[in-house]
This record gives C-alpha cells, structure tokens and sequence, in this order.
C-alpha cells in the first residue's frame, strides 16, 4: 500500500511540473514563431540530456523504431511550444489533448482496433470541442499574439502526440520494451534539438531566459518524466489517466496567475468538452476491459509503456498520454 501510495504522489508531481509548460514558455523573452523555435530548441537540448543522465536505461535498446518514434514526438514538442507563443496555453494544452481523437481514427488501420459506438459518441463531442477553438480562437494579447494559427499549430501538435502515443505501443510490443519508449523521448527531443538549431541561431537571451530554459529541460520535461515512469510501476493506467488530468487543469491556471492570461469563454468550453469526453472514454474503457485482462496488463512490463504512452495529458513533456504528458 505505501508503494502504491508514493507512486500516486509521484504521478501528481509528474503533472504538476507538467502544467507549468505554459507558462514557463511564455515568460522567457523569445517571442513570436522565431521564439517559439529558439525555446523548443534549447529546452530539447537540454532535456535530452538530462533525461540520459536521469534515466540510464534510455542510453539503451536503440533501434530504428527508435527514431521512427522519435520524429513524431519532435515534431510534437516543437509545435507545443510554437504555440504557445501564438495563443494562450489553454488553447495549446486543449487542443493538444485532442490527440485520442486521432489515436481512435488510426486505430483500426494502424492497431487493429475496431471503433464502437461509444466511441463515435466521444468522437462527436471531440469535435464539437475542437470547433470551438476554430469559431472563436479569443481576441490578440501580449501573451497570445496570434491566436488563430497558434490554435492551428496546437491542432497538429495533438496529431503529432496521437503518432507518437501510437509509436509506443509500436515500441512496447517490440524489443526493448519500457526501454526502448524511454530512448525514445530522448532520441525525440535530440531530434528536436537539431531540427530548430539552424533556424535558432544567433540566439540572445538573459539570464531570466537561460534559467526558464533550463527549468524546463531538467525540471519541467527531466524530473517529471522521471517522477512519471517511477509512479506507474505500481499504479493501473486508468489512475494514471486521471491523476494526470492535474496537468491540463493547471495549466491554464499558472499562465494566468503569472501573465495575466485569460481564455476566452468558448475556449474554456471546448475545453471542458475535450477533457471531459476524455475523462468518461477512459472510465468506460476500463468498465468494459475484462478484469484478468486489466490485471495482468498493468503487472506487464508493457504496461508500463501503455501507462505512459496512454495515461494523460504531455507529455506533453514527455511521451506521456493520448491526451498528452507535458504537453509537448
């Protein structure tokens, strides 16, 4: 029981440092797409190596699935971050968590699953969420300049985290297992790292900037991830899934303590549409999955991918849900 008991707190830190993407991103002083590109090279670089040093088994079992996975998963974390220098975070970490919606599409192509009417249900709530963000993207302000293509590079992020969700269950059902999903973020942010770093340069930042930067590749991508793969040893994805609904929901409210910052009415709509049909999809699978089929899932060691790969919102940081870990 205390297992269990740490390996919750361990998954609430994890989301808690998750949700401070947002607004850590907003404050340095890069701003504009340039900006956005400048962040999301530097914090890769640096959370790439922090989680090789954090983690060592993400030094091992590379292969090229690796890099397949982590294409994906670069692309994720550098839309993530461009748009959030677009729009505001709330939009970003939202529309990113549509990402089970296209998980669900790909699905019986991609994983032989097959779609079931629920599933056409949450679908429909999904895109009547997404809509939202489309018909009335909020008004420009300091911290979201560009609202309207910052909710469209937002929208493709959530395309670019269903791939990668989808690229670790590719992954976990191979070799390597848990190890290789784990060289895979780190394979996805060196990825990131180098694919900005000729449209980064010159970079001139302060020290405020420098230090924001550094948070969040040790702090808000590194730590969490480690925090994240400790806790799900012990806990089923389904409470993954929920304890990592903390991060979408502070998300927005850390940006708004800091900046300033306030969605707009129907954005915070869409948003409680996307995570709560995310919220009930999951509860309903878990009540439809056959309990010897849960149990001896969560005890495998793919199930601690899955947990990753499927719990909840960022990973958005890192490879951490359909809805995202860390946001990106």
């Amino acid at each position: 029981m205390k297992h269990v008991q740490q390996a919750r707190l361990e998954i609430v830190l994890a989301a808690l440092l998750f949700s401070t993407g947002g607004a850590a991103i907003k404050g340095t002083g890069f701003s504009g797409l340039h900006g956005g590109i400048q962040v999301a090279c530097l914090r890769s670089g640096v959370a790439a190596i922090a989680i090789a040093l954090m983690l060592p088994r993400s030094r091992r079992a590379w292969t090229w699935r690796t890099f397949v996975v982590g294409v994906a998963y670069a692309a994720t974390l550098i839309l993530f971050v461009a748009a959030n220098k677009l729009t505001t975070s709330a939009s970003a970490i939202f529309l990113q968590d549509t990402a089970p919606l296209y998980v669900l599409l790909a699905g019986p192509l991609l994983l032989h699953e097959r779609i079931r009417r629920v599933d056409l249900i949450f679908m429909a709530v999904m895109m009547a969420g997404l809509s939202l963000f489309i018909i009335s993207p909020g008004p420009a302000v300091a911290t979201a300049p560009h609202p309207l293509e910052g909710n469209i590079l937002a929208l493709i992020s959530g395309v670019g985290w269903a791939a990668t969700v989808i690229g670790l269950r590719w992954l976990a059902r191979g070799e390597g297992g848990s190890d290789a999903a784990a060289g895979a973020t780190v394979a996805g942010n060196l990825i990131a790292f180098l694919a900005c770093l000729p449209l980064a340069v010159p970079v001139h930042g302060d020290g405020v900037d420098w230090v924001l930067i550094v948070y969040l590749g040790v702090v808000q991508i590194g730590l969490a991830y480690v925090f994240l793969t400790k806790g799900v040893r012990y806990v089923t994805a389904f409470e993954v899934s929920l304890l990592l609904f903390v991060e979408p929901a502070l998300n927005p409210v850390w940006t708004w303590l800091i900046h300033g910052e306030k969605p707009s009415p129907l954005s915070i709509l869409g948003g409680v549409l996307i995570l709560g049909a995310t919220a009930v999809k999951i509860c309903l699978d878990w009540k439809l999955t056959p309990r010897s089929v849960a149990a001896a899932a969560s005890s495998s060691e793919v199930s601690e991918v899955s947990g990753v790969a499927e719990a909840a919102p960022g990973a958005r940081g890192s490879p951490g849900s359909a809805g995202s870990p860390g946001g990106g």
